[in-house]
């Protein structure tokens, strides 16, 4: 059964919506039985780092806020994170345009490993403060991840993938995704933000066992 996530590195709900999908699914006997397909999303299509700003000054900017409130509101996103046993650091994160990290996350899906790739951005954008906006960057990360590098220069440079980093966006729009995290389980049951492990255990459940009963032959 395929189970699809439209989401953007940039975002720290689409990390703690990760973290809490795969320890619902992990907790299931037919988790084997699952395909997680991650599509692109951008927050931000726009935007481009170009003057080192830093994540305080884009939050204020952006979102019209102070830079109190901004810290107040990062502050409570880093303590989900915690809780969800992951490491989110505004102080060092470095916002960035992800339209590079999407190609690279389609490329890794061609290995077999989009999966892993994905984990690795969402870690080096919020953990280690890395930016994941630049080719540099990106091509260090896949090549820690067993990508060619001759390849991933290749796809971070590929119209086929730049296509289907589009194609994902303009479907997200068809089918009405207002924000990310978005969870699409068989294309028929759809959760949208971090949502709790058991609430993710409930909609696979129930979307397993229905897929389940239309491909008894499987």
């Amino acid at each position: 059964m395929l189970v699809e996530i439209w989401s953007d590195i940039m975002c720290p709900f689409c990390y703690i919506g990760k973290k809490h999908f795969e320890k619902a699914l992990n907790s299931l006997s037919f988790k084997d039985k699952i395909e997680v397909l991650y599509k692109s999303y951008q927050l931000d299509p726009n935007y481009h780092n170009e003057s080192g700003e830093n994540t305080y000054a884009y939050l204020t900017r952006s979102k019209g806020m102070s830079t109190d409130q901004v810290k107040e509101m990062t502050g409570n996103v880093e303590q989900m994170g915690q809780k969800a046993g992951l490491i989110i650091d505004f102080s060092k994160n470095i916002p960035a345009n992800t339209f590079m990290a999407h190609q690279l996350i389609h490329f890794a899906n061609t290995e077999g490993k989009a999966i892993e790739i994905t984990g690795r951005l969402f870690k080096a954008h919020f953990e280690e403060g890395l930016d994941i906006g630049k080719e540099d960057v990106l091509a260090t990360l896949a090549e820690e991840e067993g990508l060619s590098p001759e390849l991933t220069e290749q796809a971070l440079h590929s119209d086929q993938f730049a296509y289907e980093v589009k194609q994902d966006i303009n479907e997200a729009q068809q089918i009405g995704v207002r924000g990310v995290p978005f969870f699409l389980f068989d294309r028929k049951y759809a959760l949208s933000g971090a949502q709790p492990i058991e609430v993710f255990v409930e909609v696979l459940e129930k979307s397993y066992q229905e897929w389940l009963e239309n491909n008894r032959d499987i």
